[in-house]
């Protein structure tokens, strides 16, 4: 009984002992378990703290992105219509500098027109002189003669040196006959002393102007009518009558020539094509 007894404790012993040991290596294993577990947890809750980390990011880039998408295309908005209006710009400054070149044209040729038309009404007149000026204004031909060339002082009778002069005005206006001719008498601004028979400047520059329609229809064959007398008084200078070289400018006979439109753009045509040789 004794040697069961004993048996027994031992055995019991010995089972004691081994659940010891075997309790201490669980303990063990949990604890490094536990350990494990604990160490996966920080590291779960350090990815799920990354990952709304990125989540944040990614949703901030997605709407990045998106506004640059907005972006895209309130600039591509912009760029069309920058674009239109750069070309309807750019369309309006061709359109204005062909208006500008035609302007330009349209001068040039308005020059060389008004050139022609004086060099051929010089050639057909044969007058180089500085007394007598032609010019073109309007489409209208004046030539202007100096009073010293036509008349005495402070008279209106045409002296013998001025009917050579009015014979070669006189050829230009035979040769055309369609051409009207006014014929301006101009005075300075000094009063005309009355003689009885002319009163004032107004008479004077009216009684010169028929004395040289006289002599154009009287003695240089013109059709009367075709002339037109005129008198302007002192009250159209050419300059201001402050010396007496500048009365004297404005002491003159103007023969205005006025041509019908067609002879006028045929006598520009002739002398266009002389100069083109």
């Amino acid at each position: 009984m004794r040697k069961i007894v004993i048996a027994l404790s031992v055995l019991m012993a010995l089972t004691s002992c081994v659940s010891k040991k075997q309790y201490a290596a669980l303990e063990a294993k949990n604890k490094e378990t536990q350990d494990l577990l604990n160490s996966c947890t920080v590291k779960l809750n350090s990815c799920l703290e990354e990952k709304a980390g990125l989540a944040a990011t990614a949703e901030s880039y997605k709407q990045h992105n998106q506004d640059l998408i907005n972006s895209s295309k309130d600039l591509t908005v912009l760029t069309t219509k920058g674009a239109e209006n750069l070309e309807k710009s750019l369309e309006s400054l061709k359109e204005k500098d062909l208006k500008i070149s035609r302007l330009q044209d349209a001068l040039t040729k308005k020059d060389s027109v008004t050139l022609a038309l004086v060099t051929s009404l010089k050639g057909a007149v044969g007058i180089n002189d500085p007394d007598i000026e032609i010019n073109v204004e309007k489409g209208v031909v004046f030539i202007s003669i100096a009073d010293k060339l036509l008349f005495k002082s402070g008279s209106y009778e045409v002296s013998d040196k001025a009917k050579s002069v009015l014979a070669k005005v006189a050829k230009v206006v035979n040769d055309k006959p369609d051409f009207e001719c006014m014929v301006e008498g101009h005075t300075d601004d000094v009063p005309y002393k009355s003689n009885g028979i002319i009163l004032d400047n107004w008479d004077l520059s009216v009684k010169r102007s028929t004395s040289i329609v006289r002599v154009l229809t009287n003695d240089l064959g013109v059709n009367p009518a075709k002339l037109i007398a005129a008198g302007r008084s002192s009250y159209v200078p050419l300059v201001a009558n402050d010396s007496a070289e500048n009365k004297a400018r404005n002491r003159r006979t103007r023969i205005v020539v006025m041509p019908k439109i067609d002879q006028f753009y045929d006598m520009i045509e002739k002398e266009m094509k002389k100069q083109a040789k």
